[in-house]
């Protein structure tokens, strides 16, 4: 959700570059492009709401947890909100993503608490 979903950011930027530069074919193909990475993205969307869900956790909360966490790259705009949304990010979410940064460099950067913290290790299997 935080490096699959930057691809959604970064192509825009590249294609005005391109078309720009008089690439046509290239923003075409960055265009078929862009459509996968949608689909990618809304795949792992689609699953990260179903194993809240399951869990009992809400979203949103569950999210910023696990970027703390693991360390997550703080993300900085342009964001492409039409194909994030299409990928199935929220507008909480979104507006998440567009609140004012807060946190200090040293609140980024903390150790992960290793005992476990609020979300719970996977399960073998999933169920159906």
């Amino acid at each position: 959700r935080t490096l699959e979903a930057r691809g959604l950011d970064a192509t825009p930027p590249l294609q005005a570059k391109l078309a720009k530069a008089g690439d046509a074919r290239a923003v075409a193909i960055l265009d078929v492009i862009l459509r996968d990475e949608i689909g990618h993205v809304a795949i792992g969307n689609r699953w990260f709401a179903w194993l809240c869900a399951a869990r009992g956790l809400e979203p949103l909360a569950a999210y910023a947890e696990l970027a703390t966490r693991y360390r997550a790259p703080q993300l900085h705009p342009p964001f492409n909100l039409e194909a994030r949304r299409a990928a199935g990010f929220t507008e909480p979410e979104l507006c998440a993503l567009l609140a004012p940064r807060t946190s200090s460099k040293a609140a980024r950067t903390a150790p992960a608490d290793p005992g476990g913290g609020a979300l719970p290790e996977p399960p073998r299997g999933a169920p159906k």
